[in-house]
C-alpha cells in the first residue's frame, strides 16, 4: 500500500514535523501583523522628507545586526566563517539582493502614496509572480484551480486601479502621482519580488544556503548597490546636501526595525515553506492593515476595495485547497 503524504492545512508543508510546523506557525503570525502593521506605521512615522535611500540602507544595516545575533544563538558563526566562499555567496544572493533593493526602495515610495489597504492588497499580487517564476526556476507546478486562485488575486488588483482613478478629480495631477508614485511602483516591486522569493527559494532548498547567512550577503550586497547608485541619484545628491538622517525622528526607527524584522521572517518562511506558500500566509495582514486604518484613521475601506478583499480570501482558500497533484502512470 503507498505511502500517504499528509500536507499542513494552511502552509501545504510537506511533512512536518511537530517543531517545524510550529516555527512556521509563529514566523507566520509575526509576519502577519509586520505586514499588517507596517504600511500604516511608516505613513506615520517616515516624514516626506526623509530620504527613501536613507530608510533603505538603515533597515538593511539592522537585519544584518539582526541575522548576526540569531546566528551567534545558534552557535553556527564559526562554521559559517570557516566554510564561507565568495563565488558561492554571489551565485546564492547577489542577484537576489540587488533586486531586492531596488523593491524595497519602490515600496517606500508606494507607502507615501497610497492608502494602507490598497497599498497591501496590491501588495498581494507578488504571489502570482512568485507563482510563475516558481515554475520557471523550480519547476514547480500549479493546478488549474491554483492558477484561477491567482487570476483572481489579479482581478481585485485591478478593482484597486480603478478605486484609485475614480478617487480623483478628471484633470487632476493627484491622479497622474497616484499611478506613477503609488500603484505603479508597488506592481513593478511585486514583479520583482516573485523573482527574487523563487531565486532565495533555490538557494535555500536547492543548494542548503543559510537563511540567515544568506540575510546577512543580501543586505550586504544591495547596501553596496544602493550607495553606488547614490553618486548619480537623486536621493544621494539630497543625502550629500542635507545629511544622512534628513527628516528623521527617533520614531522614524520604528518602521526601520520592523521591516528588518520583516526582512528576517521572510527569509525563515521561505526556507521552510517556499515563496508561493510563504505569500499566501500574509494575505491576513489585510484584515491587520483595514482594522488598524479604521481604528487609527477613521477611513472605512471603499465599495472597491470591499469587493476586492473577498477575492483576494477567495483565491487563497481556492489555491491551497486544490494542490497540483502528480498523476501515477500506469504499469
Amino acid at each position: 500500500m503507498p505511502a500517504i503524504v499528509h500536507k499542513a492545512p494552511i502552509l501545504g508543508l510537506e511533512s512536518p514535523s511537530a517543531n517545524k510546523s510550529s516555527k512556521v506557525w509563529l514566523f507566520s503570525l509575526l509576519l502577519t501583523l509586520q505586514y499588517g502593521a507596517q504600511p500604516l506605521i511608516s505613513k506615520r512615522f517616515v516624514g516626506r522628507e526623509v530620504i527613501v535611500t536613507s530608510s533603505v540602507l538603515a533597515c538593511e544595516i539592522v537585519k544584518v545586526g539582526f541575522a548576526f545575533i540569531l546566528i551567534a544563538k545558534e552557535g553556527t558563526l564559526k562554521k559559517l566563517y570557516t566554510q564561507w566562499n565568495l563565488v558561492a555567496s554571489l551565485t546564492a544572493s547577489g542577484l537576489p539582493a540587488t533586486i531586492y533593493a531596488l523593491q524595497n526602495s519602490l515600496l517606500q515610495i508606494s507607502y507615501k502614496n497610497l492608502d494602507s489597504l490598497t497599498f497591501s492588497i496590491l501588495n498581494q499580487t507578488k504571489l502570482f509572480f512568485t507563482a510563475l517564476f516558481a515554475y520557471v526556476i523550480l519547476r514547480q507546478n500549479q493546478s488549474l484551480q491554483q492558477i484561477g486562485a491567482l487570476l483572481l488575486l489579479i482581478i481585485a488588483a485591478v478593482l484597486l486601479t480603478v478605486s484609485e482613478g475614480s478617487n480623483t478629480e478628471p484633470g487632476s495631477n493627484n491622479s497622474d502621482e497616484i499611478l506613477f508614485f503609488g500603484i505603479v511602483p508597488v506592481l513593478v516591486a511585486s514583479v520583482l519580488s516573485g523573482l527574487a522569493s523563487a531565486l532565495c527559494q533555490w538557494a535555500t532548498q536547492v543548494k542548503k544556503h543559510s537563511s540567515y547567512l544568506m540575510t546577512v550577503e543580501m543586505s550586504i550586497i544591495g547596501s553596496l548597490c544602493l550607495l553606488a547608485s547614490t553618486f548619480k541619484s537623486p536621493d544621494g545628491e539630497s543625502i550629500r546636501q542635507l545629511g544622512f538622517f534628513h527628516g528623521w525622528t527617533p520614531l522614524t526607527l520604528i518602521p526601520v526595525v520592523l521591516n528588518a524584522g520583516g526582512g528576517i521572517l521572510v527569509g525563515l518562511i521561505t526556507t521552510y515553506a517556499g515563496g508561493v506558500k510563504k505569500g499566501f500566509v500574509s494575505v491576513s495582514a489585510l484584515l491587520v492593515t483595514g482594522l488598524l486604518q479604521f481604528i487609527f484613521d477613521g477611513k472605512p475601506p471603499s465599495l472597491y476595495c470591499l469587493v476586492a478583499l473577498p477575492l483576494v480570501i477567495a483565491s487563497i482558500t481556492i489555491y491551497q485547497k486544490f494542490p497540483y497533484r502528480v498523476r501515477k502512470k500506469e504499469s
